[in-house]
């Protein structure tokens, strides 16, 4: 559950219709995960498909009504508009890096290739992004990981006012390391095989 609290943590929410319903509700590209989220959760609701009106990309979105499931996700420290005010939630250590690969998976990125292509020895390179419209989010992100032994993260501001907290090869691997090679089969297996591939990727040429 700790993978699917970091999830909404990125790509969730928490809405309240106009006769006092509540509603869970994450919002993704990726069908077959949103799927897999389902079934943990145990909803028969109906996924439906939207598409967005900027990019026309499409999105799968499930629904589940639950003042329950609001209730407990006020506890942790989530609310209705948590895009500004995000925190990291209390969760305990054993089952942090099951919410950060959650998190990532939402809101994460990772790019490798080469650097430095103007000088005769080009360089590999792999930088690993988090991002959220909430600064105080990243800057405990990266106090908690820095615990963990993953240092380095560097907290960058955009003009669109979302921030990127990013890290580069030696803790881009730690982080492989952190989220993807602990029991991962313990929490369901869930994450996302395109975003695992690219730091397999970085791997493999690097040997």
């Amino acid at each position: 559950m700790a993978y699917i609290l970091g999830f909404f943590a990125a790509d969730g929410c928490i809405t309240v219709n106009s006769r006092g319903g509540e509603y869970f509700v994450i919002q993704i590209k990726d069908l077959d995960l949103l799927m897999k989220l389902k079934e943990i959760l145990e909803s028969d609701h109906k996924i439906s498909k939207r598409i967005h009106l900027k990019n026309k990309g499409i999105f799968y979105r499930l629904q589940i009504g639950s003042k329950e499931i609001c209730a407990d996700l006020r506890k942790l420290g989530f609310s209705e508009n948590k895009t500004y005010c995000l925190v990291i939630p209390k969760i305990s250590d054993k089952y942090f890096r099951d919410f950060v690969r959650g998190y990532f998976d939402g809101d994460g990125n990772v790019w490798t290739g080469f650097i430095h292509k103007e000088r005769k020895t080009k360089s590999l390179a792999i930088q690993t992004v988090f991002t959220s419209c909430s600064s105080n989010f990243l800057s405990d992100l990266k106090d908690r990981l820095s615990g963990m032994g993953i240092h380095g993260g560097n907290i960058i501001a955009k003009e669109d006012r979302y921030y990127k907290l990013q890290y580069s090869i030696i803790n881009s691997l730690k982080l492989y390391d952190f989220m993807y090679n602990h029991n991962i089969k313990d929490s369901q297996g869930l994450y996302l095989e395109r975003k695992k591939k690219v730091f397999e990727k970085f791997k493999s040429m690097r040997l």
